[in-house]
């Protein structure tokens, strides 16, 4: 058997994210031992996986495969530790594969989607962020609002329809696709559509907002 790869605990953050992610990353995570994707790729292709499929997951694997990070706020936490595992798919669907080993049972889970989209996979697909580097924007960020946030405010369900969001900013460097962050004057609102959509499940809508932020609040880090 390859042994894991040795790596320290205190995470170097990959080159691209936002200050705030990176010291996110850095100040709150932890790197665990992982082993290689590359030992598993004659045992993959024997199975008819495309050799570009698992360069894909290596290269995640690479940026992003052992590293563990504080819950999120919802989908019970998020993955307990980034990684690759064996992608399922066709060429005529498209192919995912495995994000990291979610923290409890749950109806569905973490997977990276063909165009290399962070989502969740129930009874359907829903992409959540175009890019695990817009997972880890949102976690940061919802760090970040919860420090500085006066008041935090739940809604749920179908009321997060109703919420007004006309004339506030998209927060660009989440990469939302059914979740989203917005800015406003004061307040930063999460908006988490991607279990209702994989689960068909409106009840489970759900949005965030943080209210009574300066300038420090919105646009820090």
């Amino acid at each position: 058997m390859t042994a894991a790869t040795p790596v320290s605990p205190v995470p170097v953050a990959p080159a691209g994210l936002t200050r705030r992610a990176k010291a996110f990353v850095e100040l709150a995570g932890i790197r665990v031992p992982r082993q290689g994707i590359e030992l598993h790729r004659e045992a993959w292709v024997e199975h008819s996986i495309p050799a570009a499929e698992i360069d894909r997951a290596e290269a995640f694997h690479d940026r992003w495969g052992g590293l563990a990070l504080p819950p999120a706020p919802f989908y019970e936490g998020g993955p307990r530790i980034l990684g690759a595992d064996v992608p399922k798919g066709s060429a005529a669907e498209g192919w995912w594969f495995p994000a990291g080993d979610c923290r409890v049972s749950m109806a569905y889970g973490f997977m990276i989607g063909p165009g290399g989209e962070f989502g969740v996979y129930g009874s359907r697909w829903a992409p959540l962020h175009a890019s695990t580097d817009g997972w880890v924007e949102s976690l940061a960020l919802a760090d970040h609002a919860r420090r500085w946030a006066k008041t935090i405010t739940r809604v749920t369900g179908t009321a997060v329809d109703f919420l007004d969001l006309d004339g506030l900013e998209p927060v660009t460097e989440v990469v939302g696709l059914a979740d989203t962050w917005w800015r406003g004057k004061d307040s930063l609102i999460a908006v988490y559509r991607g279990e209702a959509v994989c689960m068909d499940a409106p009840g489970c809508l759900e949005a965030h907002v943080y209210g009574g932020l300066d300038e420090w609040g919105l646009h820090g880090g």
